[in-house]
């Protein structure tokens, strides 16, 4: 058995074992097992891979496997990994592992709330190693569906209405895409030859222009409705605001990530020279996301809206990125895409701890909650600081690598764009700073908080699991930042 399919069949084992457990603690058991296994084979295959590299190996995707599932229209189950597709497996193992932590004293239908949620990163993981359009549009929709049910039973506020906007937006994000991957497979054979889904073998040949500019928009915005891409991102902050804790983690960690995957793996890889031409239209509307994303933010007092709309800032840096075709742009995409998902999902964590001992989530209404819950306090400076791009924390290598590569182009669009790209930095570290304050320091506002308990021991170990990730990447980056260049080297040798 291929170990990429590990991480398809250890959630559906997870899942069934779920099933037949009794109670709420056995199935918390389980479901802790089974993402920790999920997260030990995830770093298994990291270090496979840089072991695969090391010795000699150039492929442009290792750890193969493919197996027929439609002979007519010519479907595989294919499935392989890159620098870039292990660093998102990374990302999706830790942060689903964490989410399980975070979940730990979920009340309602706990069995059927562990099984969506493990199910939707199922989808996630599918999608990351799948190199078959149709195989990785199956798992797309497999990751999508069951945030429906996840906010619509367990979430808050106007769950069902937030619920439904997320489900209508990306459904019709994904009927876009569809029209886009099924115009891309028409257009496979050129010559007259059989066609194909398989994404490599599509890389070869040159997709007619005339095709490239009708499918490219189709497939760069049906990805770029999950990726957030301005004026489709109105789904994100409701979908984030009502979503219970661990959904919220995944959503704005993992799940928006395959927007920005998508984008570059498939839109742009495969449609090079409509990306070129049309690459213009989509960075004004990305700067535009990075920009409103960063104000929107400034001027909310719910923690979860803050954050929203801070993942639509962020998300739209990534896109952003992608679409400067170069190397330490594009690299900086990807750092940005794991760095955002390690601390919004922190973000969401510390949120929801927060809430579940304050019952509020109203800034203007805490205060002083450094004094009564100082580890929380102390990750949330963290989480914060990662996000505003402070030196030796993840976001300041992402955004470095960004605002460099954008900056190498000489003309006078890319480098308007990119200033006012970069002023979102300022506004980033007002808002972050702002809460802090408020939210942490001074008196405690609120005599009932005083009696408030710190993180147990599960909560400890869901934040401090992400918190390394942060550091980690911050302290030493050139070793991710090595293995993510050298995979792009296909992808910016199609775009230039």
């Amino acid at each position: 058995m291929n170990i990429l399919s590990l991480l398809v069949i250890i959630p559906l084992l997870t899942i069934t074992g779920i099933l037949l457990v009794k109670d709420a603690r056995q199935t918390k058991i389980v479901a802790a097992i089974g993402m920790g296994l999920q997260l030990i084979v995830a770093f298994v295959i990291v270090y496979l891979y840089i072991g695969l590299r090391k010795s000699g190996n150039t492929d442009e995707m290792v750890l193969m496997s493919s197996f027929e599932w439609f002979k007519s229209l010519n479907i595989y189950y294919t499935v392989g990994v890159d620098g870039i597709s292990v660093a998102m497996i990374a990302l999706t193992a830790t942060v689903v592992f964490a989410g399980i932590f975070a979940s730990w004293e979920m009340e309602d239908l706990k069995k059927e709330f562990f099984i969506s949620l493990i199910l939707l990163a199922t989808g996630v993981f599918g999608f990351f190693i799948s190199l078959d359009l149709f195989t990785m549009f199956l798992f797309y929709e497999v990751a999508v569906i069951p945030m429906y049910i996840l906010i619509g039973i367990w979430g808050s506020g106007p769950k069902e209405y937030s619920a439904m906007k997320l489900t209508l937006m990306l459904m019709g994000g994904s009927a876009l895409l569809m029209v886009g991957l099924f115009g891309i497979y028409f257009n496979s054979a050129p010559d007259g030859g059989e066609l194909t889904f398989n994404i490599l073998e599509i890389s070869k040949i040159t997709i007619p222009i005339e095709a490239q500019r009708w499918f490219f928009p189709f497939t760069f915005v049906g990805f770029g409705v999950l990726g957030a891409l301005f004026p489709l991102h109105t789904w994100s902050p409701d979908g984030h605001s009502s979503a219970p804790t661990a959904v919220s983690m995944l959503h704005a960690g993992v799940l928006m990530k395959l927007g920005g995957y998508g984008a570059f793996r498939v839109a742009m890889f495969l449609m090079p020279e409509a990306a070129s031409e049309m690459a213009w239209i989509f960075i004004i509307l990305t700067t535009i996301s990075v920009v409103y994303g960063a104000f929107g933010a400034i001027v909310q007092k719910d923690l979860k809206y803050i954050n929203a709309y801070s993942s639509v800032s962020h998300c739209g840096m990534v896109l952003f990125a992608v679409l400067m075709m170069n190397k330490t742009a594009m690299t900086g995409a990807v750092i940005q895409m794991i760095s955002h998902g390690l601390m919004t999902a922190l973000f969401f964590a510390l949120i929801g701890m927060i809430y579940g001992r304050t019952h509020t989530r109203m800034i203007n209404e805490m205060g002083g909650l450094m004094k009564v819950i100082p580890f929380l306090g102390v990750a949330y400076v963290i989480a914060g600081l990662a996000s505003l791009g402070l030196p030796g924390l993840s976001g300041f290598v992402a955004e470095m690598n960004i605002f460099f590569g954008a900056f190498e182009h000489p003309d006078t669009f890319h480098r308007v764009a990119t200033i006012i790209a970069v002023s979102s930095i300022v506004i980033t570290a007002v808002y972050i700073l702002r809460v802090v304050a408020i939210l942490l320091l001074g008196p405690i506002k609120d005599n009932h908080f005083v009696g408030l308990g710190d993180a147990k021991w599960y909560e400890k170990l869901s934040l401090l699991t992400l918190i390394t990730g942060i550091v980690y990447i911050g302290m030493a980056p050139l070793g991710l930042s090595g293995i993510i260049r050298e995979s792009l080297l296909p992808i910016i040798d199609k775009l230039l």
